[in-house]
């Protein structure tokens, strides 16, 4: 990976400043210009993320309609009726809760990436937000996050100058709670939170008579009011902006509404507001919580409602209001957005009509330019499903942040890769005409063909593996039922060709394990059996 060596080619960390009861930062800012095939490149574009913290059931939000049978085996004291479920297409549905998110998908709007995580996941709250947040191996650390890296990358002279005619605004906001790991760049945070539009009404006019000292400290001092400065201007702004723009949509829900989360309401309106103002900010970050479902997930007299149905509810409401309000504000096609949560849930419920701490899970990605599609295979449910059973890793969730710098705001792939990790894929899910991808192509040309295959399967202890190259860099892993890499085949570029591999897990023990191979944009998992 080369991310170490990108950090430490940034200044110095600031240090946070508290004002009116809210922790602030100022940002690292510098002219609005990047380098895109020799050219310098400059964009409007505006992606929106949307957390939902609490780790969130996948498998009751999106759901395998050809493994059916299988899911209801292991969730059979909470599975709804197959028929309730609302199609995206004939393999795979969505919760009827979710009615809002379905026709925003019927209208080209809306899309899903299937099994979305990373190798060797952890089932810890803090460690695994962390983890999406900062963009880290499983077990690694990071100081910084994966946006607070962009916005570093497009914006490095921090804090001298700015902000300034070029660049007047926030580079990030978070509505409704801190900054967060996501924004920050080892000890930087690369944009401010904000409670409500109202909160930088107590930042304005802050002024310091007094003069520093020559010594360090008062050196220090002096960075640390640069920084409270640049806040109030921000608010000042963030203010201006809020008040010259309305919401237009009559789809955001009433905020007395239960079955809608009130929060995410007023988060997205008064994102909707910001941009319609006219701030440049690239990022908007909104969150809502609730998802960490053990028990009562599913209503006992009726499993299409529940805890976890209300909640799907409101961001799909939520989600949809947004997209309709930044159409009929003339933003539909400037604005991009995804939701994530730190990790999904296991394959079987518990008995308490819940389920525990899980691994992959579904992204949902929205917007006027998105390919609006189920990206990647459906979640494999094996026969013989027990509590400790995860789903496999389909896609890196690097892979989604990489794949919106590169396809959205048109980072170059090298660049990406220093933020990232080395050679990500980017993933169809951005129309052709946003920079220049060929991942939707990829997949048209090789859709229906088989790219491994395992025999003999099931198998003792070992067994061979037949794999395609189709030239570049090519992942081949092993993962165990629960959802953990147990072994890396290969993880190199291969000349275009066909290659056969053996492999040996008798150091196993015997059930049901995936291989997953990787090769560009396209991804393939199979399962396999090991028995005695």
């Amino acid at each position: 990976m080369k991310r170490r060596s990108f950090l430490k080619n940034i200044p110095g960390a600031a240090a946070t400043t508290v004002i009116g009861g809210h922790a602030l930062f100022a940002e690292v800012s510098n002219p609005m210009v990047q380098a895109l095939h020799g050219m310098m490149f400059d964009t409007d574009r505006v992606m929106v993320i949307v957390q939902l913290n609490g780790g969130s059931d996948g498998l009751n939000t999106i759901f395998p309609l050809d493994q059916y049978d299988q899911l209801k085996i292991a969730r059979g004291n909470m599975l709804m009726p197959a028929g309730s479920i609302l199609k995206l297409n004939d393999k795979t549905g969505i919760h009827p809760a979710m009615a809002a998110m379905h026709d925003l998908y019927q209208d080209g709007k809306l899309g899903v990436i299937q099994n979305v995580g990373y190798p060797d996941f952890n089932y810890s709250h803090f460690r695994a937000t962390d983890i999406w947040l900062s963009a880290s191996d499983s077990k690694e650390v990071l100081d910084s996050g994966w946006a607070g890296r962009y916005l570093n990358y497009e914006y490095s002279n921090y804090p001298v100058g700015y902000p300034n005619e070029v660049m007047p605004d926030p580079l990030a906001i978070r509505v409704g709670d801190g900054v967060g790991l996501g924004l920050q760049m080892m000890g930087v945070n690369m944009g401010i939170a904000i409670n409500n539009a109202s909160d930088p009404v107590n930042l304005t006019g802050n002024i310091f008579k007094d003069p520093v000292s020559a010594d360090y400290v008062g050196k220090e001092l002096a960075y640390v009011r640069e920084v409270q400065r640049q806040t109030d201007k921000f608010g000042d702004v963030i203010l201006a902006a809020y008040n010259k723009s309305k919401n237009l949509s009559a789809k955001y829900p009433s905020t007395n509404n239960t079955n809608t989360n009130n929060n995410l309401t007023n988060q997205l309106k008064i994102v909707a507001r910001l941009i319609a103002g006219g701030l440049k900010t690239r990022i908007y970050w909104v969150s809502t919580g609730g998802f960490d479902t053990h028990a009562a997930q599913v209503d006992a007299a009726d499993f299409t409602k529940g805890t976890h149905a209300n909640l799907l509810k409101g961001i799909s409401d939520n989600v949809a209001a947004f997209v309709d309000d930044c159409n009929l504000l003339g933003l539909g096609d400037r604005v991009v957005g995804f939701t994530f949560s730190e990790f999904g849930r296991r394959i079987k419920s518990n008995a308490s009509l819940g389920t525990d701490h899980g691994s992959a899970l579904p992204v949902i990605y929205f917007g006027n330019k998105v390919l609006p599609k189920v990206v990647g295979n459906n979640p494999i449910i094996p026969p013989d499903v027990n509590t400790n059973s995860n789903l496999p890793m389909g896609y890196d969730f690097r892979s989604v942040y990489g794949t919106f710098l590169s396809q959205w705001f048109c980072v170059p792939q090298a660049d990406v890769n220093n933020m990232l990790y080395d050679n990500f894929q980017n993933l169809p899910i951005l129309g052709a005409e946003n920079c220049l991808s060929t991942a939707t192509h990829e997949l048209n040309v090789h859709n229906g063909r088989q790219m491994i295959k395992v025999y003999p399967n099931p198998f003792v202890d070992k067994t061979k593996v037949d794999f395609e190259s189709l030239g570049g860099f090519v992942r081949l892993q092993v993962f165990n039922n629960q959802g953990s890499v147990i072994q890396s085949l290969v993880n190199k570029e291969l000349i275009k060709g066909k290659y056969t591999m053996d492999l040996n897990i008798e150091n196993q023990a015997s059930g049901i394990f995936y291989i997953r191979w990787e090769n560009g944009a396209l991804t393939q998992t199979k399962s396999m059996m090991k028995v005695r």
